[in-house]
């Protein structure tokens, strides 16, 4: 069995599953019940820094 039929078996089968595995890994921390309140500090970001006109005293 030369080298690159090897290296190709591995790939296909290993990584694969390694790669699969590691997918649903992350998929499954990132929607972790505790890491609710990290979604949502997360989510908020772009609305950090607004004022509404009302804060300001314009209108």
């Amino acid at each position: 069995m030369d080298t690159y039929s090897l290296l190709r078996q591995i790939a296909d089968s290993w990584v694969l599953l390694a790669m699969f595995t590691f997918f649903i890994g992350c998929a499954v921390w990132a929607f972790w019940p505790s890491l609710k309140g990290a979604r949502d500090d997360a989510a908020g970001i772009p609305f950090r820094n607004e004022t509404t006109a009302q804060e300001t005293g314009d209108e």
